[in-house]
């Protein structure tokens, strides 16, 4: 028996609580992992409380991000002891996650965890942190350089947000934070932003085309922010888009794109092929400030989980949220 987050839907209605589970309950899988942290994402927020259809089968196990160590391996590439790290591939989803002290998986998810960081320090960078450093390579991909002019960064406090500034930061562009708290310009400023500007500046309907000032973009937020950024991207800028807290609705016009030749990159971290993943995991292990990290985490435990859950998704979490499945 291990102790876990389990999600059930039935005419009882839909909830979540920490359950002991049956290891006999795992799903399938080559690789078993002892899991040492998982994390909440803002998909895990929507599971737990149930505010968005993530969950696609019940029970279901939350957690996208893993990092632990194989307790038993049927898979050639992993051994008893290796420490290993996983991101996305449904996890959470359609099969059982991280947030529980036991996970069965498949090998090929997962990714060595680099040695440049502990367990608790791999899922602070998370899917959050991993998505950040795929938007950062899809930038640099289109010939976005240090220098070019201002980057900015949407939903800057939460985890995608907080991980790319640090990250753009250290690499020496000028990051502008856009962010609905004005309350956390300090921490901010503190990650590398040059600039914050406030999240209503952007999210409300705009002009096909406004002022140029963005050489590039990293952007959660979708809807009107998207096009609003597009639309002030300076000509050839690069404006990589991972996220849709403010809607999954894109309401711009072509101008950006065959006016000012603006290219949209879509960023997507769950079916990420395996080759861009252990780039992307070797590239925050050289470009992430590890001293920044402790700044953008906190610590919960299991059961703290769920109310976290809650406040992450009324905008209420700062950065990233490690959970300690062992306490």
């Amino acid at each position: 028996m291990f102790k876990g987050i389990l999600i059930e839907k039935d005419e009882a209605g839909y909830r979540a609580a920490v359950k002991d589970i049956d290891e006999a309950q795992l799903p399938e899988g080559d690789v078993t992992v002892r899991v040492e942290c998982s994390s909440l994402n803002y998909k895990d927020g929507l599971a737990i409380t149930g505010k968005g259809p993530v969950v696609r089968k019940f029970p279901m196990v939350p957690g996208i991000d893993i990092a632990g160590t194989v307790e038993a391996s049927a898979n050639p590439d992993y051994k008893v002891g290796d420490r290993v790290v996983l991101n996305g591939w449904g996890v959470g989803e359609t099969h059982w996650g991280g947030l529980a002290q036991k996970a069965r998986l498949k090998g090929d998810w997962l990714v060595p965890l680099p040695a440049a960081f502990s367990a608790q320090q791999a899922v602070a960078i998370g899917t959050a942190g991993y998505t950040a450093m795929l938007c950062v390579m899809a930038l640099e991909r289109h010939g976005v350089k240090p220098g070019d002019g201002e980057i900015v960064v949407t939903g800057a406090a939460g985890g995608v947000g907080s991980v790319a500034i640090a990250v753009l930061s250290k690499l020496g562009h000028t990051v502008v934070a856009v962010s609905g708290r004005p309350e956390e310009a300090d921490y901010l400023k503190q990650l590398g932003a040059a600039e914050v500007l406030e999240r209503g500046a952007f999210s409300a309907p705009g002009k096909p085309l406004g002022k140029e000032r963005w050489a590039g973009a990293v952007d959660v937020v979708g809807s009107h922010t998207l096009a609003n950024i597009c639309a002030t991207t300076r000509y050839r800028g690069v404006v990589t888009a991972c996220g849709l807290a403010g809607g999954m609705d894109f309401p711009s016009s072509v101008a950006p794109f065959i006016l000012r030749g603006v290219t949209l990159v879509g960023v997507d971290s769950v079916m990420c092929p395996r080759p861009e993943r252990l780039l992307a995991w070797e590239r925050l292990a050289r470009d992430l400030d590890v001293a920044k990290l402790a700044m953008i985490t906190h610590e919960v435990s299991l059961a703290e989980a769920i109310p976290t859950a809650a406040l992450l998704m009324d905008g209420k979490v700062r950065g990233r949220v490690v959970v300690d499945v062992n306490r």
